[in-house]
C-alpha cells in the first residue's frame, strides 16, 4: 500500500514541514494539533477551556479530511503547559468524544508553539477501502 499525505482544506496548514495527517497501512496519523483557528488565529490569550475545544475541532477536521471520524480514534495524546488543567481537559474532552473511549495520554510540558496551552495529536483507523 502507498503512503498518501494528506493537507486538507478543512484543517488548519502546517506551519512547518510536515502533513496535518497521513494514512499508512490502514492507520490515519494526525500530527499535533494547537488550539489555532481554522482562518489561522493563535488562541494564545483564550481561556483554556477554548483553548482545547479549538485543538479538539481542528483535530476533528484533519479526521474528516483523511475520511474517517473520532469513532474510529485509537489513541489520542495531549500536551499541556499546567497539568493542574486536566480536569478541565478531561471535562472538554468527555463531552466531545462521548461515550467512545480510545486510549489516551496526558503529558504535563514546560511550553507549546506560540506560547498556546495544548496540543493534541493522535492515530485512528483509516476509512474502509
Amino acid at each position: 500500500m502507498t503512503d498518501i499525505v494528506l493537507n486538507t482544506s478543512e484543517s488548519c496548514p502546517p506551519a512547518g514541514h510536515y502533513s496535518a495527517s497521513c494514512t499508512a497501512r490502514g492507520m490515519v496519523y494526525v500530527s499535533g494539533q494547537l488550539p489555532i483557528t481554522f482562518s489561522g488565529e493563535k488562541l494564545t490569550n483564550a481561556p483554556f477551556r477554548q483553548q482545547a475545544r479549538q485543538a479538539l475541532e481542528n483535530l476533528d477536521a484533519c479526521l474528516a479530511g483523511a475520511g474517517t471520524s473520532r469513532a474510529r480514534l485509537v489513541q489520542v495524546r495531549v500536551y499541556m503547559t499546567d497539568i493542574a488543567q486536566w480536569p478541565e481537559f478531561n471535562d472538554v474532552y468527555a463531552k466531545w468524544i462521548g461515550e467512545f473511549r480510545p486510549a489516551r495520554a496526558v503529558a504535563g510540558v514546560s511550553t507549546l508553539h506560540y506560547g498556546l496551552a495544548v496540543e493534541v495529536e493522535a492515530i485512528a483507523l483509516a476509512p474502509d477501502l
